[in-house]
């Protein structure tokens, strides 16, 4: 099938840009003079969090979309697309983490602004693939779910802007700078580049990985409809 080639295309095309940007990013990003090294976590912090929202916006679309129409197939968007941007997530905690280690001698400043509402909204998405599980009818399960997926997407604009809004120590990199945040840092040309690529990246993941797991989705209700008629046979 032609969709299965692209797909496998996809996939080869993703593993090249992972491999060409873990490239740029220790051999071609110059060391940060400030931060040193620990800064590298950099180019894979801010594509992640990005990854993240994305894949949330995308379950607020797909969330409407069923609403609107009805169509299982945008609840399947919205669940592949929750699981992704939950993993996410979890991985900008994690090298947010390690870098806050580094920079302010404390791996999880409690109160935080940054960190407090990303984990917030990291739990939200969580709570979301747990209504799924909590919820039998089918039907129900959908339409909660795409109503949970909307009203959720709230804790996503509220995590960007959190660091504007409120004193924290967050660096701002982009935007208008916070005069209480620490480890800013001004981005050279080679810097912005490789921060560009990996941006790009990861988003080209994003749609890989949503493929793929969409496919298996499928797949998956596929056996289950064979196993119901094979049952009331």
């Amino acid at each position: 099938m032609k969709s299965e080639r692209y797909l496998q295309g996809l996939n080869i095309f993703t593993g090249l840009l992972m491999v060409v940007a873990t490239a740029m990013v220790f051999l071609y990003a110059p060391r940060e003079v400030t931060m040193g090294e620990v800064q590298r976590i950099f180019y894979f912090h801010v594509p992640s969090a990005w990854v993240a929202a994305l894949a949330y916006l995308v379950t607020l679309i797909a969330g409407i979309l069923y609403l609107v129409t009805n169509d299982r197939r945008w609840d399947r968007v919205a669940l592949c697309s929750v699981e992704i941007g939950v993993v996410f997530t979890l991985m900008n905690l994690i090298s947010g983490a390690l870098w806050g280690c580094h920079i302010w001698n404390d791996c999880w400043p409690w109160g935080e602004p940054r960190i407090t509402t990303a984990t917030i909204t990291w739990l939200v998405y969580v709570a979301y693939l747990m209504l799924r599980a909590g919820i039998e009818n089918p039907e129900r399960r959908m339409r909660y779910a795409a109503i949970y997926g909307i009203v959720g997407f709230v804790s996503v604009p509220i995590t960007y802007f959190s660091i504007v809004l409120t004193r924290s120590i967050h660096p701002v990199v982009f935007g208008p700078n916070n005069p209480a945040a620490k480890g800013d840092a001004a981005l050279t040309p080679r810097m912005l580049q490789t921060f560009f690529f990996c941006l790009f990246t990861f988003t080209v993941l994003y749609v890989d990985l949503l493929w793929n797991r969409m496919r298996l989705e499928h797949l998956s209700e596929r056996v289950e409809q064979l196993k119901a008629k094979f049952l009331s046979a």
